[in-house]
């Protein structure tokens, strides 16, 4: 059974998954929608937040409207004692949005997944140079979107 607290949450996760409102008091606006006050919209986002109920509150751009229209999935073969190590360095760079450690099969033995975007082709493979020279790696192939059909983040 779901009690009051809970049930506020989610109908705050709810009312937040599709985007804060844009308005001068985004908090406010959402207790007022939801029957909360705005202070109790920022301290439940935090506790959210620390208790790990969410993993973050962020802004997310559309990233092809801003010309950022070169996306690379570059899927690499990593030795397994190596896949922590690695997963992290990539990790780091600012152009991999997602970084991923997958199983393999025997017809397919990339095993560590990432997402890089840039401007151009040219930049997303400028950084994957790097990331072959801070890891050592050669495997990997890289994987250009050509069209977007979807992208939104999960919903409950």
């Amino acid at each position: 059974m779901v009690d009051k607290k809970e049930d506020i949450d989610l109908k705050l996760i709810k009312y937040t998954q599709e985007g804060l409102p844009v308005t001068k008091t985004p908090y406010k606006d959402i207790g007022i929608a939801i029957g909360i006050s705005e202070e109790e919209v920022i301290q439940r986002l935090k506790n959210l937040l620390e208790t790990g109920k969410i993993r973050r509150l962020a802004a997310s751009i559309a990233h092809r409207k801003i010309g950022i229209n070169a996306n690379a999935m570059c899927v690499w073969k990593v030795s397994d004692e190596r896949v922590d190590e690695v997963g992290k360095i990539m990790a780091k760079f600012e152009e991999v949005t997602h970084c991923y450690e997958r199983p393999t099969y025997s017809d397919w033995e990339y095993n560590v997944f990432t997402m890089i975007h840039g401007y151009t082709d040219e930049e997303c493979e400028a950084v994957i140079a790097a990331i072959k020279k801070q890891t050592g790696l050669n495997d990997c192939v890289i994987l250009y979107s050509e069209k977007e059909f979807k992208k939104v983040g999960v919903r409950i």
